[in-house]
């Protein structure tokens, strides 16, 4: 499991300006089965996604496709963790 935690590079305006392709991409992943939980940070300076990944290596691939990534809109930090206790609608996760 996965905390992708991303740090705002840009002013707001151009966040926005790549949100909607930040939202397709979170879709997509959530599709796949791999996003769990994603939203902004308080205050609004950045942002968190819950990951379900195989490995460190694919974690970063499904960062890699952010549009947030690749127009270096944010920068990223990946915290792996081995989650000990969960709610049980999210044992299909894990």
């Amino acid at each position: 499991m996965f905390i992708f935690s991303l740090i705002y590079l840009k002013p707001i305006n151009e966040v926005e300006k790549y949100l909607p392709q930040h939202i397709n991409y979170l879709e997509r992943y959530y599709q796949s089965g791999h996003f769990i939980a994603s939203g902004c940070k308080v205050p609004r300076n950045g942002g968190v996604i819950l990951c379900c990944a195989d490995s460190h290596e694919q974690a970063m691939s499904i960062i890699q496709e952010d549009p947030f990534y690749i127009h270096h809109i944010a920068e990223y930090e990946l915290i792996e963790f081995i989650p000990t206790k969960y709610a049980k609608e999210f044992e299909v996760f894990i």
